[in-house]
């Protein structure tokens, strides 16, 4: 097999290759403007990170780790191998030690929340995973922090973890708008399966304003949740400057 180098190389001659330009101006659209997309569909990555999976991923790792991304899909086929990685390739503290690596390339949210939908580790093993969970969330690099909130909101808004979420969620402090929103998602999955409790949480939340008020737009956003209960939910948003 070549160097690490080389098979980074390598990649990207064949990333170039499956590039899908109308695909690649839709995806743009959603994602900051200093973006560089190839325009690779996800199923393309997904094979590729299999692949790399099972050959010498800790060289490639290795190399991707010491380096930025040049391209999105050099970040999300990155995230995409680590969530490969268990049970088959490597064991539980190996994957969290690569994911803390990974970390700071994350750049944007969808890079972030693929990531978290492709970490099965937290399913398997949540115990485990939590507290690296909570020592994320009070990271100061924000896509750390919406790391940590949209990894809660995947995996532990279950009987056994919500009241934690919910806990959690009032302890998120960072001003960024990505962390805000995720914050509010993680709200809205709560009081779609568990609403009692999460309106609870929302009368005594300590919340600020502009993610309070986005936790209930997006409660009654959803279709999960009834439309005899959104009239209350409106009641309750905050005017500006109430906490």
């Amino acid at each position: 097999m070549a160097d690490a180098e080389g098979v980074l190389e390598c990649l990207e001659r064949e990333l170039l290759s499956y590039a899908d330009e109308g695909y690649r101006d839709f995806s743009a659209k959603l994602l900051p403007p200093e973006e560089q997309l190839i325009g690779v569909r996800l199923p393309v990555l997904r094979r590729l990170a299999k692949r790399l999976a099972d050959s010498d991923w800790r060289a490639y790792l290795d190399e991707a780790e010491a380096s930025e991304p040049k391209y999105f899909e050099d970040a999300m086929l990155h995230g995409m191998v680590i969530g490969c990685l268990y049970p088959r390739y490597a064991d539980e503290s190996e994957v969290l030690r690569r994911t803390r690596l990974f970390l700071p390339h994350i750049h944007n949210w969808s890079v972030c929340d693929s990531f978290c939908s492709g970490l099965k580790l937290a399913l398997t093993l949540p115990n485990l995973v939590r507290p690296f969970l909570d020592e994320c969330l009070s990271s100061s690099n924000a896509y750390t922090v919406r790391f940590g909130v949209v990894m809660l909101l995947k995996y532990y808004v279950t009987p056994w973890g919500v009241d934690g979420v919910l806990a959690c969620m009032d302890k998120v402090n960072h001003v960024d708008y990505f962390v805000k929103m995720a914050v509010a998602w993680c709200v809205s999955i709560c009081y779609i399966r568990f609403p009692e409790k999460t309106l609870d949480y929302l009368r005594h939340c300590m919340l600020d304003s502009f993610t309070y008020n986005k936790s209930i737009q997006k409660i009654i956003e959803s279709r999960c949740v009834p439309e005899s209960e959104k009239g209350m939910l409106r009641g309750m948003k905050r005017k500006e400057g109430e906490r």
